[in-house]
């Protein structure tokens, strides 16, 4: 799958080992996992077979992302940016959003 991030400043983030671990400690382990998953991945369907990652729609104002835990409570945000949301398979292109605890 296709992987971007919403700001330059997110990517940075994710890119470097030394400055995620600085910003999100030890989740930092869990996020570079997803984010290899995400690129190993051809689409979001396979995403959703890996079980750990407990792909999810997300409600509410946040309709239309979806998530993937890392280390509870703390998801990935993403976004599809092609295909039919309805069918995962067709998404090939995502956008990381963000990393929260949206609860």
């Amino acid at each position: 799958m296709q992987v971007s991030f919403s700001s330059n400043k997110f990517k940075k983030i994710c890119e470097d080992e030394k400055i995620l671990k600085m910003t999100y400690g030890d989740r930092a382990l869990s996020v570079i996992q997803r984010l290899n998953e995400f690129q190993a991945a051809e689409n979001l369907h396979d995403i959703l077979r890996l079980p750990h990652t407990r792909l999810h729609r997300l409600k509410g104002n946040m309709n239309g992302y979806f998530a993937v835990d890392i280390k509870q409570p703390y998801r990935i945000i993403i976004w599809p940016e092609n295909g039919n949301r309805n069918d995962l398979k067709t998404i090939t292109k995502i956008e990381c959003v963000k990393i929260e605890d949206y609860h």
